[in-house]
C-alpha cells in the first residue's frame, strides 16, 4: 500500500493514535486531524514520520474542507477516512445546559457529517475508498444522564447507514463500529487484566474493515471485551 493515505479525524492519544500506528504499519501515510495543535503534534511524533498533523476544528465546514485539500495536496487522495471524534458532558436531561448539548452534538455528529461528506465526495468520484465511523454503546441506547452522548451517537449511526446505502453502489465502503465497553487506559474494570478494550486490538478491526472485499462488506461491527454484558 505504498503511497496510499489514511485520515484519522479526532486523533487523540488513545484510539486515534492506535489507528494511526496500525495504518502506518500497513504501509500507508496517515493525516491526523484534531483541534489542539500541541496535543496533535505529540500524537504525530509518537506515531512516526509517516504521520502528518493537520490542526483542524472538525465542527467548522471551511476548516474541514481546507484540511482535506491539504491532505490531497501534500500526500494524495485518502483511501480510508476514519471519524473518531466525540465529546461527552454527563448530566441529567433536566439540568443539561443547552450549549453543552449543542457542543456535544456538533463534535459527535455534525463533525462526522462534515468529514464524511468531504471523504465521500472524493471517493465516490473515483469509485473506491472506505469511511469508518466510531460509535459507542450509546449509539444503540440512551441511558440516564447520557443524553449528551446518546443523541450525537444515534445521529452518527444514522449518518453512517444513509451514507452506506447511497455510496456503496458507487464503490465506497462505509462502516460504523460500536465500541461497547471501556477503552484502556481508564478506570479499572474487574475481573480480568484484559477487561477493557485495548486500542491496538480495536485498530486491527478497523484495518480489516478497510481491507474487506466489496462482495462481503460490513456495515456495522460491534466490539466489546469478554466481561461486557450485552
Amino acid at each position: 500500500m505504498n503511497g496510499q493515505v489514511a485520515v484519522v479525524a479526532g486523533a487523540g492519544p488513545g484510539l486515534g493514535r492506535a489507528l494511526a500506528q496500525r495504518f502506518v504499519r500497513g504501509g500507508m501515510q496517515v493525516a491526523l486531524l484534531a483541534r489542539d495543535p500541541k496535543k496533535l503534534a505529540a500524537v504525530a511524533a509518537s506515531v512516526g514520520p509517516q504521520a502528518r498533523p493537520i490542526p483542524c476544528d472538525l465542527t467548522d465546514p471551511g476548516a474541514v474542507s481546507a484540511a482535506f485539500e491539504q491532505v490531497e495536496r501534500e500526500a494524495g487522495p485518502p483511501q480510508c477516512v476514519i471519524f473518531n471524534a466525540g465529546a461527552y458532558r454527563p448530566g441529567s436531561v433536566l439540568e443539561v445546559a443547552p450549549q453543552d448539548f449543542l457542543d456535544c452534538w456538533k463534535t459527535g455528529c455534525f463533525a462526522g457529517f462534515l468529514v464524511g461528506q468531504q471523504a465521500g465526495r472524493r471517493m465516490a468520484e473515483r469509485g473506491s475508498g472506505s469511511i469508518l465511523f466510531t460509535g459507542a454503546t450509546a449509539s444503540l441506547r440512551g441511558s440516564a444522564r447520557f443524553v449528551n452522548l446518546a443523541a450525537p451517537k444515534f445521529g452518527l449511526r444514522a449518518l453512517a447507514q444513509s451514507m452506506a446505502r447511497e455510496l456503496g453502489p458507487r464503490g465506497v465502503h462505509v462502516a460504523h463500529v460500536i465500541i461497547d465497553g471501556q477503552i484502556a487506559p481508564g478506570r479499572d474494570a474487574a475481573p480480568g487484566p484484559d477487561a477493557r478494550l485495548e486500542p491496538a486490538a480495536i485498530a486491527e478491526s478497523y484495518w480489516q474493515l478497510h481491507l474487506q472485499p466489496r462482495s462481503a462488506w460490513t456495515l456495522e461491527l460491534d466490539l466489546r471485551p469478554w466481561v461486557e454484558r450485552f
